[in-house]
Order: C-alpha cells, then structure tokens, then sequence
C-alpha cells in the first residue's frame, strides 16, 4: 500500500509500505522515478509507529519460567520427601511419582511454597502477591513446555511489532486478569502456570486486528484463522486438572488491554506527520479515528473496571460459583472417563511401628506402606498417589 502526499507524485513524496498482517509490517520509503533532468534531494524520516523491535523480552521471560521450575525442583527434593521418584538418577531434582504429578514435577506441597495461588491466603492473610508469583512457577516439564513454545510462537512477534514495554505489560496484566477469575471460580485447588498470560497475548492479537482493521490485508481470512486458534486452545480447557478459568480471565484482560496499548494511527496522519516541508496536505487527518478512539475509552472503562470488581471480590471471600452455576462447566465438563473434582487429598493415617496405614478420605481405598518414622511431606505424597 502506497500513500502519496499532496495529491501530486513528485521526487519528493513521502510513501509508506506496510505488508500483510503477521508477516511483519515493515515502514520504509519507496524509491521513485523522475523525468526531470535534476531532480531534487528527497529527505527520508524514520516512521517510528511501524519500526521493527528486537525481541528479547519475551525469550527473558521463556529463560526466567524455566528458572524457576528447576528452583522449584531444587527445593522439591523428591528422595528426601517422597518414594519412587522419577529420573531418581537426576538426585534432588528427580520428579514425583506419576499418580502424584502425570506432568513431570513437583509436588503440590512444594508449589505452595514457592508461591502458587491458593483463595484462602490471599482471601485470609491478603497475600495479593500471589496472583503474580503463580504465573512464574509450572506444575511440571510438560506444563512448561506447552506454555513456552506458545509464548514463543506469539509473543515474539508482537514483540516485534510493538516493543517490550507494551508487550510486556499485556503479559504481565494478563496473567493477573488469569488469576483473577481463577481464584474466583476454583477455590478448592491450587493454580500454577502462565497459560493466561499467554492467553492474554492471543487476545492482543484478536483485538490488535480489529482495532487497526483498515491498515491490513486479508482481514477476514486472518481474522477466521485466529478465531479458530483461539477456540481450539480454549476448548482443550474443558479437559481436567486444566485451569480453563485462568485462561478465559487472561484473554479477555489481554482483549481489552490490546485496545488500549497496540492501538496505531492511520496512515493519512503518518503521510502528513513525516512528509518534507512544503509538501503538506491543505486537510489535516486526525491521528486516530473515531471507532478507534471509541474502543479504546470503552476498553480502558471495563478494564478499569474488572481488575479492580475482581479484586475486591476476592478479599471479600467471594465464590463467584454461587452466582453462576452452571459456569463450573466452563472449565472442566464430567465424563464417564473423568471426573472433575478439584479437592486436594487427604488421609487418614495410622502409623504402627515401621507399618503405615493410609485410608482416602473421598473414596475409602487404603493402602499399606513399610515406612519408619514417615515425615509429613512423605505421607502426603502417598496420600496424594493413593486418591488419585
């Protein structure tokens, strides 16, 4: 796309190129040919709206989640804490039994610890602080590496496109807006994990296309694409042990958050702002149009609005399920191959000797294990394997 100035081409036009979106918009002046025998100096300016970032950001936040997952597996020390580890070859940082953690991790015990988000101490002792540390912490390898190759996949390129500053912030802020509507809904369990910032990335991108709709090309096909995404990610939700609620909170946080901070100006006012002196259009263009500036006053109202409800809400001791009771389904729907509770374990235990007796609560089923002078962190991991 191509947008001359003043009406008349001539040598000294300013024109702006901006290809398909997500391919990477690029800003540079096009060269152009002059009859005239002499023709005058053409002056370039840097386009700053559309330049090209270095994205370092995003893999900062990639290299920091992983940290703190082996951190976590430092202090987790599984043959210290608990039984048939596994990878026991890997010592203090082998894993906990598969019937614990499928996904190759910690214990719940251990994530607790290190900050994951639990209802009752940020409603209790108003540990806010705890709707962000979760979104750096994992239950486990499979558990990051879903979340770092999506991250990857669609933060570097908005990194690209908008900066680390703005890209950060929508990640950060989205993570929060995930965790939330989690602790809102799912009081029962313990949330770990950056899928809503991820999610709120996926929102940027959906409310990025709408909000610059008239700058790109293929707008319907890129639009039906990344509604396709974004569905099939949230439908995966449905599944258990899957926080669907963090994932929906984090979309819509990054959705409005995206009218807010990657709103860009059309090109009639970039043409005019960049154009060589003497060669101004008579009409001035606004910097952004009207429905642009409609969603991003809307957008910052509800934004405003929900973090702040959420957050009230929350120290209040609200269960937002006693409101809404059907939307329980919206994270996890029962089948006759799962089931959908999100109690933790627990046991009774009766310790004879060397001999110890465990019975789960929920089901009845007991187990017998030869385990002298048992430590409270052992009885829970076999607490754990035994309900589950």
């Amino acid at each position: 796309m191509a947008v001359g100035v003043g009406g008349v081409q001539s040598p000294s036009d300013v024109h702006v190129r901006v290809s398909s979106w997500r391919a990477g918009n690029s800003v540079h002046p096009l060269a152009t040919t002059s009859p005239e025998p002499t023709p005058r100096r053409v002056e370039y300016r840097e386009v700053k709206h559309f330049r090209k970032w270095f994205p370092w950001l995003v893999p900062s936040f990639v290299a920091a989640n992983t940290v703190m997952l082996v951190v976590t597996m430092y202090v987790n020390d599984c043959p210290r804490n608990s039984l048939n580890c596994v990878a026991s070859f890997l010592g203090r940082f082998s894993f906990q039994p598969f019937k614990e953690n499928p996904l190759l991790g910690p214990s719940s015990t251990t994530l607790l610890k290190m900050g994951a988000l639990e209802v009752s101490k940020v409603e209790d002792k108003h540990h806010v602080w705890l709707l962000i540390t979760c979104i750096w912490l994992h239950g486990g390898v499979f558990h990051l590496l879903a979340n770092m190759l999506s991250l990857l996949a669609v933060g570097i390129r908005l990194e690209q496109e908008f900066g680390f500053i703005r890209i950060g912030l929508l990640y950060i802020i989205s993570g929060v807006g995930g965790s939330l509507l989690s602790a809102l809904f799912l009081q029962s369990s313990i949330s770990v994990g950056a899928s809503g910032a991820v999610f709120g990335l996926l929102g940027g991108m959906l409310s990025e296309l709408i909000i610059n709709w008239t700058i790109y090309v293929n707008k319907i096909a890129t639009l039906v694409t990344l509604l396709a995404i974004i569905l099939i990610n949230l439908a995966v939700g449905i599944l258990p042990h899957v926080d669907n609620f963090a994932h929906i909170g984090g979309f819509v946080t990054g959705f409005l958050l995206g009218f807010v901070f990657l709103i860009r100006p059309q090109f009639g006012w970039i043409t005019q702002r960049h154009a060589p002196a003497g060669h101004l259009s008579s009409s001035v263009t606004s910097k952004f149009k009207k429905y642009q500036l409609t969603l991003w006053i809307v957008s910052l109202i509800i934004l405003i609005a929900w973090l702040t409800a959420g957050m009230i809400m929350i120290l209040r001791g609200v269960n937002a399920n006693n409101y809404c009771k059907w939307c329980h389904y919206l994270s996890c729907v029962p089948t006759s191959k799962w089931s959908c509770k999100t109690s933790p374990a627990s046991c009774l235990t009766e310790q004879m000797g060397s001999q110890l007796n465990l019975t789960c609560s929920a089901d009845g089923k007991s187990g017998m294990y030869t385990l002298p002078g048992a430590t409270t962190s052992q009885i829970q991991s076999l607490c754990s394997q035994l309900c589950n």
